[in-house]
């Protein structure tokens, strides 16, 4: 079969679980509640490709603003791999988001490809892998977000952000298996963090701070609610050498990397205040 013979369509929500399933199966390690939280952010955001009955491709186009969008789950089962379907839902996937600014984290081995389509390299990013456990630090001036107005919260996240997207915010904030927490200087919202669930362990993403010294005790507040035995995981942008001093400091070790590209000029976000990204899959 060539190509031609793949038919592509939006994904309904109990679809988006077929692309987090094969995430899994990458590796990816995807959040026990990516798929509510992603889907409510874009519900026309999904492609699925099909050969007769059988899906086969996955790609998510994420339309956050008319000039702004994330690509992400471009999957393509292996025994369908090199005929062809991968860049055809690749192409309906661009073309979907025609004129706007497209980003993606992609992995190395595929970031030659990317480049081929008008991607061009901002920045890696590096996940790192250590264990949970440790004391929550004191006089932190820590908060749950449920207890802030989620207009401070919006507000304050908009800078790490090249759109608007409150609307996931309050789901990936809210979801289930999460712990959200803020820290409270001069009266203001200082950095905010949230750790979920995964498949293997607990991902922090986003961690978001005015200095290093509020990262790192929002950092240790949300390791301490995972047991020792468990592993947690923290994507870093590697420009930010004080989140992987932090990183290391706690012993945690470098498993996987991304580089975070873009179709258009990279957005002026301060990177220097992102010590955890929130998604590979949505940004």
């Amino acid at each position: 079969m060539m190509s031609t013979d793949l038919t592509i369509k939006t994904m309904n929500r109990a679809e988006v679980d077929i692309a987090v399933e094969w995430a899994a199966d990458e590796g990816w390690n995807p959040g026990l509640h990516d798929a509510d939280c992603y889907y409510a952010t874009d519900p026309k955001g999904f492609l699925i490709g099909y050969l007769g009955q059988e899906a086969i491709a996955t790609i998510s186009v994420i339309n956050y603003s008319e000039s702004f969008g994330f690509l992400g789950f471009y999957i393509v089962k292996p025994e369908y791999r090199g005929q062809g379907y991968g860049m055809a839902i690749w192409n309906a996937g661009i073309q979907s988001l025609e004129g706007h600014n497209i980003a993606l984290d992609g992995v190395v081995t595929q970031q030659e490809n990317y480049k081929k389509s008008g991607f061009k390299f901002a920045y890696s990013n590096i996940r790192y892998q250590g264990n949970g456990g440790g004391q929550v630090p004191g006089k932190a001036n820590l908060v749950e977000l449920s207890e802030l107005a989620f207009a401070t919260i919006a507000a304050y996240e908009q800078p790490f952000f090249p759109a608007n997207r409150s609307h996931f915010l309050r789901r990936w904030i809210e979801q289930p298996d999460s712990r959200a927490l803020g820290i409270i200087k001069d009266g203001e919202l200082a950095g905010y963090g949230v750790i979920r669930a995964c498949r293997s362990g607990c991902k922090i993403g986003p961690l978001v701070a005015d200095d290093p010294q509020i990262a790192e005790n929002l950092f240790l507040a949300l390791k301490a609610t995972v047991a020792p035995s468990d592993f947690i995981y923290l994507d870093i942008p590697a420009v930010n050498q004080a989140a992987i001093d932090i990183a290391k400091r706690y012993n945690m070790q470098a498993s996987f990397e991304t580089a975070r590209m873009y179709t258009g000029n990279t957005p002026n976000i301060p990177l220097h205040k992102v010590f955890g990204v929130t998604s590979f899959e949505i940004g």
